[in-house]
């Protein structure tokens, strides 16, 4: 008898587990003075459901705009969804970035996205609401106007130090995510 690899096993039956342990949700551990925020949410299919063994991962400057945080900020965490498909991280606002043609791009934090049955992660931004910079950011507004939505990040009861933020693969309300 032969054995192949069907589709739901292409990064292996066992990807939330092997990763559980090398996740980094606190990305502000060293830090004593920076004004703390949570980024919260959740993973769901095309039918709204929780997707249970994904890995979110994020990338982000720290609040003057640096990716090298003088090795104070860490920048970078990642986190398995639970049960209900949720993650959550607490980091700081981000400044703002050099982008192309000399522009400054709004801040925002780089998501990846893995989970099994993606042979390739998939690569999207979260972007800060009420953030005045956002009209101008290019990558944002490269993505059509009704789809920028899936792309900026809500706060919690009118709270902008607590933000929720969901990740939808696909559907009505599909996050957009980036060729890269």
């Amino acid at each position: 008898m032969r054995e192949i690899t069907t589709p739901s096993q292409t990064v292996g039956p066992f990807f939330h587990i092997g990763l559980e342990r090398i996740a980094v949700n606190d990305l502000t551990a060293h830090l004593t003075t920076a004004k703390r925020i949570t980024i919260s949410g959740r993973v769901l299919d095309g039918d709204g459901k929780p997707v249970i063994d994904a890995l979110v991962e994020l990338w982000q400057a720290d609040a003057d705009g640096r990716y090298d945080g003088n090795g104070k900020f860490k920048g970078h965490g990642r986190v398995a969804t639970d049960n209900e498909g949720a993650f959550s991280f607490t980091t700081i606002k981000p400044g703002q970035v050099p982008g192309a043609n000399a522009t400054m791009q709004a801040p925002h934090v780089a998501v990846n996205l893995f989970m099994r049955g993606l042979l390739k992660h998939l690569v999207t931004r979260m972007y800060f609401p009420d953030e005045p910079s956002n009209v101008e950011d290019a990558v944002l507004n490269s993505v059509p106007a009704e789809r920028r939505r899936t792309l900026i990040a809500n706060g919690r009861d009118g709270n902008a130090l607590a933000l929720i933020w969901d990740i939808a693969l696909q559907g009505k309300s599909e996050t957009v995510f980036f060729d890269c």
